[in-house]
């Protein structure tokens, strides 16, 4: 195990630790650009409503009372969330960081002035001193930003992007620079038929943005597999064409390669979805910890065993996490890997465990799995390792099952709303959910998670929860 991480020990030779720890400090380093670039925001739009209030008294940008500065913060960061204004083009590109931040800025000066206007509070409001704030921040956003940027370009642009090529029984005559990774000295190889093969290489390429594999044109098909899975810009170096799908051709270290890979969401779309997990879970586990203790005391007087039931699950990456559940089996007769569909009158399940499988209240205790970061609230069902489709493992149904970790897996999702649910007895079960995750995975908005946690009101209590 890397000294100071808590990765599980995957087998790395020292030099594949050396790259795992720089690769670590560029995604720290990115990190902490951000977080500058947002307090430079915070700062900026600060002082300009500031300066306004030297130039007009405070009142004129405070109608009814409520200061202005503090509607606009939380709308500015919203859109520039959106915007990807704390994205690496942002530290790297003068124009780029400009527009990033002034197109957010814009907006959000357009949407007070209609809010106010709607509320018929604009007279209230200096335009002499509002249009002041917005440009004094808009400069100050501009000198700051661009400050950073040829500071960044000037010292560490070079080491922002983290980057592993993967060489994998395949010939490399070009210098070797940056991190470089031999498969076959660590055991590494894309057998997608190994889960836990698949979660050391989630462990591994955890630190870096893009994954490069060189490799024969036989198992090109089986790496972008695994590429296109783990949540990463994956990319394989041309060694003649095999039949894979190619999102585009690029180059590495001037080398043509085939992208094959690209993670489903940006930084900012993945800081939209955590911070809808967060906002919606943390006064949701407070709002139901009574009923969860009822539960929890039901659970114990009706069968001998723990309250909660862990077993291992594919999450996101491939990477393997312990789901959490209320126990609805006999402890004795539970299944830890998931190989036996449950029936609708299996004998395993509990009297209190019937109830609360058909009322979905079994599911609870995953929201503390969403508050550790291990699921979200939607998003792809996580399965358990043994499960079946009829008599064959689900991902030796369909190899694109793997695609469907891309994102966290969720406590419900598009596949459990079209009451695709409950056990798979046959391989067309499978499918079904399968396509509909994919579909869900190329077409992710924060306004479809919204529109998924409604319709799963509708479906808590379905016939083939059992």
């Amino acid at each position: 195990m890397i000294a100071g991480d808590t990765m599980l020990d995957i087998g790395l030779d020292s030099g594949a630790r050396t790259a795992l720890r720089d690769a670590l400090h560029r995604r720290n380093l990115r990190m902490r650009l951000y977080v500058l670039l947002i307090v430079i925001d915070l700062f900026s739009l600060t002082t300009g409503f500031t300066l306004a209030n030297v130039v007009r008294d405070q009142q004129w940008l405070s109608p009814g009372g409520v200061d202005l500065l503090m509607a606009t913060v939380p709308v500015y960061f919203m859109f520039a969330l959106g915007s990807d204004a704390y994205s690496r083009p942002a530290v790297t590109s003068g124009r780029r960081t400009i527009s990033l931040s002034l197109w957010p800025l814009m907006i959000t000066a357009l949407a007070i002035l209609t809010t106010l206007f709607l509320f018929r509070v604009s007279a209230e409001v200096s335009r002499l001193a509002f249009v002041f704030s917005i440009g004094t921040s808009a400069a100050l956003m501009i000198a700051l930003r661009y400050g950073v940027v040829r500071v960044v370009r000037d010292t560490v642009a070079n080491s922002l992007v983290s980057e592993l090529l993967i060489i994998d029984n395949a010939d490399w005559s070009w210098p070797i620079e940056g991190d470089v990774i031999y498969a076959d000295r660590i055991g590494l190889n894309p057998d997608v038929s190994d889960p836990y093969m698949l979660h050391r290489f989630a462990e591994l390429c955890d630190k870096y943005e893009r994954i490069v594999v060189r490799c024969s044109a036989d198992r090109q098909a089986d790496w972008a597999l695994v590429l296109r899975g783990a949540n990463v810009i994956g990319e394989i170096i041309i060694a003649g064409f095999g039949s894979i799908p190619v999102l585009g051709l690029k180059q590495f270290r001037d080398r043509p390669s085939l992208l094959v890979a690209r993670g489903p969401l940006s930084y900012s779309d993945m800081a939209k979805k955590r911070a809808l997990d967060l906002a919606l879970t943390i006064p949701i586990v407070i709002a139901v910890a009574p009923l969860l203790a009822i539960i929890a005391i039901a659970i114990k007087l009706d069968s001998p065993g723990t309250v909660l039931f862990k077993q291992e699950r594919i999450g996101r990456g491939n990477r393997i996490f312990h789901i959490l559940k209320f126990r609805s089996m006999r402890a004795d007769l539970s299944d830890g890997r998931g190989a036996t569909s449950t029936r609708r009158d299996d004998d395993r399940i509990t009297r209190v465990g019937r109830f609360i499988r058909r009322t979905s209240l079994d599911e609870l205790p995953q929201l503390f799995n969403v508050l550790l970061g291990q699921m979200s609230l939607v998003g792809p069902r996580p399965h358990a390792l043994g499960s079946l489709a009829g008599d064959r493992l689900f991902w030796e149904i369909d190899r694109e099952y793997w695609y469907r970790h891309a994102l966290k897996p969720g406590i419900t999702g598009l596949a459990q709303v079209r009451g695709f649910r409950g056990a798979t007895h046959r391989p067309e079960d499978l499918k079904n959910r399968l396509q509909a995750d994919i579909e869900y995975l190329n077409g992710w908005s924060l306004t479809r998670d919204i529109a998924i946690l409604f319709a799963t009101l509708n479906v808590l209590v379905h016939r083939n929860a059992y």
